[in-house]
């Protein structure tokens, strides 16, 4: 027994899902690790699940912090544009804001720091900076004073992304406790989203280990596990299934129908996404005319509010049946709509009892392939595409999804007119991307998609050790 004691760290609330509804933490007891769970949320873990929680109350940071921290990003990927002399990295950038003297303001002087810092050397520049802003803040001196007197021997901070994060992981290099970070989402590395700097990093895949080391210089390969992700764990958890009768009759689904997926993504990354929905709708009318009995499971994108899918719900009653997300708001932000546990178990058996999935490029084809069901990704211009309406088509041009092994690692739509066409290949067994998808899938997520809690605790053991 080596009981350590382990803070986990929540800067926000997008690392729940993963180390606080997973097994991740009885996993970790089971080690013998002392688990107390760092909270810069306003969710209580205490509260709500009955775990030991130390609640970081101060949450200021300094003024600058967002100014700094955009022209950092922008830096880095001006820099990755030039070492890779490739033009995808000026798409990851928001536009600046002149709306108001304080916005033209902030976006000048972010313009003034980029000029001045779009260099490998400018970057790190721009890092110290930062950091020396939020080691002036009184969170800094907050959250030092909480491990003092808690005196944690390593703190795990749930996602790399954070500026919330910075001043707590200061505090604790300040007092010579190591740091580790989790690399939260697939395609974070090369957007320029590492916004911390720790003692060591877990990442999904061999493949993200290889992107930290292109993109961060400064890090070396000896700092970065390959551990994999919880994300995908639950969907190997058979205690989450459900029989196809027990699920439909919880959702009120017909029983005698197929159904199809609709995952549903922010308004970002497709602004049209409920046209999709819509010819999808409509491929399944056909279908249904020619003898089918389908329907589509519409699942929204948990973090969109907008209400810009209801007339195409409405219009489609009889054929979209609306499951959505068991998430919580608590607050105002988007990362402040929390997962629920019991969602887990909703997605696990929308994957288990759909046919296939369709959405806009969405992670949800590895959700979808951990079930071997096929994902059809929409890829054509909608007509109410105009000037200030971003096309989707930018997104398959990201560096992630040069990480498809080949085209037929999802079945692309690429015209309106061949969705019904390929929806009834798929449905009639022949056609379907799951072999190839499942290829990729083990490039992106890694060799043991069950197994990532416990590689997270190996590499903690080993670092302590």
């Amino acid at each position: 027994m080596n009981n350590k004691k382990v803070f986990i760290f929540f800067p926000d609330g997008v690392g729940l899902r993963n180390f606080a509804f997973t097994d991740f933490k009885i996993i970790g007891e089971q080690m013998g690790f002392d688990i107390t769970y760092w909270n810069n949320t306003i969710f209580s873990l205490q509260d709500n699940l009955g775990f030991q929680e130390v609640k970081i109350e101060d949450h200021s940071a300094h003024p600058l912090l967002p100014v700094y921290s955009r022209a950092r990003k922008r830096a880095e990927l001006n820099v990755s544009r030039d070492k890779f002399n490739d033009s995808v990295y000026p798409t990851y950038k928001f536009p600046f804001n002149y709306k108001g003297l304080k916005n033209i303001f902030k976006s000048l002087y972010v313009k003034w720091l980029v000029g001045l810092h779009s260099s490998e050397k400018g970057g790190e520049k721009l890092r110290s900076k930062i950091n020396q802003l939020e080691r002036s803040t009184s969170k800094y001196k907050y959250c030092k004073a909480q491990l003092e007197e808690h005196k944690p021997d390593l703190i795990f901070c749930t996602t790399q992304r954070a500026t919330q994060s910075i001043s707590a992981l200061l505090a604790a290099k300040d007092l010579g406790i190591p740091t580790v970070a989790f690399v939260y989402s697939w395609d974070n590395v090369p957007k320029a989203m590492q916004v911390v700097e720790t003692d060591y990093y877990c990442v999904w895949s061999d493949l993200m280990k290889q992107q930290v080391l292109q993109y961060y210089p400064f890090v070396k390969p000896e700092q970065v596990f390959v551990t994999g992700t919880p994300q995908f764990e639950p969907h190997y958890n058979e205690n989450l299934k459900q029989s196809r009768e027990g699920f439909f009759k919880e959702y009120n689904l017909d029983i005698n129908k197929k159904y199809i997926c609709f995952s549903g993504d922010d308004i970002t990354t497709s602004p049209l996404d409920q046209f999709y929905l819509e010819d999808l709708a409509n491929a399944v009318r056909n279908l249904n005319s020619k003898g089918y009995n389908l329907g589509v499971i519409y699942r929204k994108c948990p973090v969109d509010f907008t209400d810009r899918y209801n007339a195409v719900i409405e219009k489609n009653k009889d054929i979209i049946a609306v499951l959505d997300p068991i998430w919580k708001q608590v607050g105002s932000q988007w990362n402040q709509v929390l997962p629920t546990s019991e969602d887990f178990k909703m997605l696990y058996n929308v994957c288990e009892h759909s046919e296939f999935v369709t959405n806009v490029c969405s992670s949800t084809v590895f959700d979808f392939v951990a079930h071997n069901k096929p994902c059809i990704y929409f890829n054509y211009e909608q007509p109410q595409l105009k000037k200030g309406i971003r096309d989707i088509g930018q997104n398959y041009k990201y560096v992630h999804f040069r990480s498809m092994p080949s085209k037929n690692a999802v079945v692309f739509c690429t015209d309106k007119n061949d969705l019904e066409g390929l929806v009834q290949q798929i449905l009639d067994g022949t056609l379907s991307n799951v072999e190839e998808c499942k290829t990729w899938y083990e490039i992106v997520v890694g060799k043991t998609p069950t197994e990532a809690s416990k590689n997270i605790w190996k590499t903690i053991d080993s670092i302590l050790n």
